[in-house]
């Protein structure tokens, strides 16, 4: 593993350039209107999206059981459009490159909580370890409690985008999707899979729990794009 933070690095650099044009085209970072109040965000958005209410703490949310994962239990497992298909151990998550980063949550249900500090480490080490193929399109977060989430690789790969195991500074706790979760700062909540065990890769897009059942595929905070 010496060569690892190489491959890191070129992975990451050969990824970003292929879908930087569809980043940068995304609504968080192009939509000449968004709607909310506020100050702005490092991406000229206001801190509190269209029809959100700020909170201080984040609210449990899950389907009805919070499972129990143990950190000696807990994989992740990277496969499907994928030249290199990748399990992970808790402590193999612990020693790739940690990263930090202070973001905002918006929940669909309506509340946000502003200025929350994450650690872990972003789905661009992850992707460019496993090295999507060229037909690579979109991924699947599979949860340990059935639950899942699709997103476009030009989401996943977000500079902000993390599968954290820290908040605040603490071990990420189970009600909370310990012990690691992902997070999307420039998108509402439920397309962060709590409990995630599996990232699968995709050459076309395939909704998960919640999209089938109505809420927004694409789930954009400064467009009230909801959908329920």
């Amino acid at each position: 593993m010496d060569d690892l933070p190489r491959r890191i690095e070129e992975g990451r650099a050969a990824l970003l350039a292929r879908f930087a044009d569809r980043i940068r085209a995304t609504p968080s970072l192009a939509d000449p209107a968004p709607r909310g109040e506020g100050p702005r965000n490092a991406h000229g958005m206001p801190r509190l999206p269209v029809k959100q209410g700020e909170q201080d703490e984040l609210i449990p949310m899950d389907l009805g059981r919070v499972p129990e994962v143990s950190k000696e239990r807990w994989r992740l497992t990277i496969d499907g459009a994928v030249e290199e298909p990748l399990t992970f151990t808790f402590d193999e998550l612990l020693a790739l490159p940690q990263e930090e980063r202070t973001a905002d949550f918006h929940c669909v249900t309506g509340w946000s909580v502003l200025g929350l500090t994450w650690r872990g480490v972003p789905l661009t080490t992850l992707l460019a370890l496993a090295r999507p193929t060229a037909a690579a399109s979109h991924a699947l977060f599979h949860s340990y409690d059935d639950y899942s989430t699709n997103l476009p690789l030009e989401e996943v790969l977000k500079d902000d985008v993390l599968l954290a195991h820290e908040l605040g500074g603490a071990p990420l706790a189970a009600e909370l999707g310990g012990p690691a979760r992902v997070v999307t700062p420039q998108l509402y909540a439920y397309k962060g899979a709590k409990w995630v065990k599996r990232i699968e890769v995709l050459t076309h897009d395939r909704r998960g729990y919640w999209e089938i059942r109505g809420y927004s595929n694409t789930a954009y905070p400064w467009r009230d794009d909801r959908e329920w």
